[in-house]
């Protein structure tokens, strides 16, 4: 999985939503009123939302992918050290090795040390690059370590003991969310099916009726009612699910497309 920068999402957000704006003006002036005009918002919606979806679960991927080899790291460094070898040797002999998306970012690292810069600000532009939690937590303790002298393997052992449990730990919390991730998506589609059965069976035949006291609506008024209902919750229920599952908003944006999608698509073959 492709590494994405900060500059690449702000490209991404910048492009999509000036395109979503466009869109939504030219249903504005074009389609007011009209049937249309509730399609080309979710469409605005979706081409809005769906670049960043994207780029944010392929940063996500490669963060875990990161994560998960540093224990392998550690261990290497470990194993390294005990035959000897000092700290930047150490790491420059990982760098030949395969550590899947970490060693592109080692190679970098072992290249800046090469070009005079010192082992502490090579590892702190290492630190900056990848930015997960598990490296900002993992670095200092490297650089106090490589600063008090010693056996320094004894540090990364427990570093890497450490790296290990937690990197279980998320996983064990991924796979205690997910069937509420799953209850979110059941109860959408509970949702959507059961608005198409009141649509069918009870809206169309009280069309024009009375309800409640309101002014008389019409199925067109009806349905896009339940449209706009469907779509909200498609969208916040898609954000609620990202939250709980990762932890984040923006993991929800992924979850908000394939609702919303999803939702608009049933609607149109069921229904119209």
């Amino acid at each position: 999985m492709p590494r994405v920068v900060r500059r690449e999402k702000k490209i991404a957000w910048m492009v999509s939503t000036s395109l979503g704006v466009i869109i939504v003006a030219t249903a504005v002036l074009t389609l007011w009123n009209k049937p249309l005009f509730d399609d080309y918002l979710l469409y605005a919606t979706i081409i809005v939302v769906f670049p960043p979806a994207v780029l944010d679960y392929m940063e996500k991927r490669w963060k875990k992918a990161i994560n998960e080899r540093l224990p392998d790291l550690f261990r290497s460094i470990v194993q390294a050290q005990q035959t000897g070898m000092t700290l930047p040797q150490t790491l420059e002999e990982a760098s030949k090795r395969n550590y899947g998306p970490l060693t592109p970012e080692l190679k970098k690292l072992v290249n800046q040390m090469s070009w005079g810069l010192s082992f502490e600000e090579a590892l702190q532009g290492f630190e900056k690059r990848v930015d997960t939690r598990l490296v900002h937590e993992s670095v200092p303790l490297i650089i106090e370590a490589s600063h008090s002298g010693g056996r320094v393997e004894k540090v990364f052992a427990p570093i890497g003991r450490l790296v290990q449990t937690i990197n279980t730990m998320k996983k064990e919390r991924i796979a205690q969310t997910r069937p509420y991730i799953a209850i979110i998506y059941v109860a959408f589609y509970v949702f959507v099916f059961t608005i198409i059965l009141l649509f069918k069976t009870f809206f169309i035949e009280m069309s024009g009726s009375p309800i409640v006291g309101l002014s008389a609506l019409t199925s067109q008024e009806v349905w896009r009612i339940f449209f706009h209902m469907t779509c909200m919750q498609a969208f916040f229920g898609g954000l609620v699910a990202g939250k709980m599952g990762e932890g984040t908003l923006s993991a929800g944006l992924k979850h908000t497309v394939i609702l919303l999608a999803s939702g608009y698509v049933t609607l149109k073959m069921v229904v119209l």
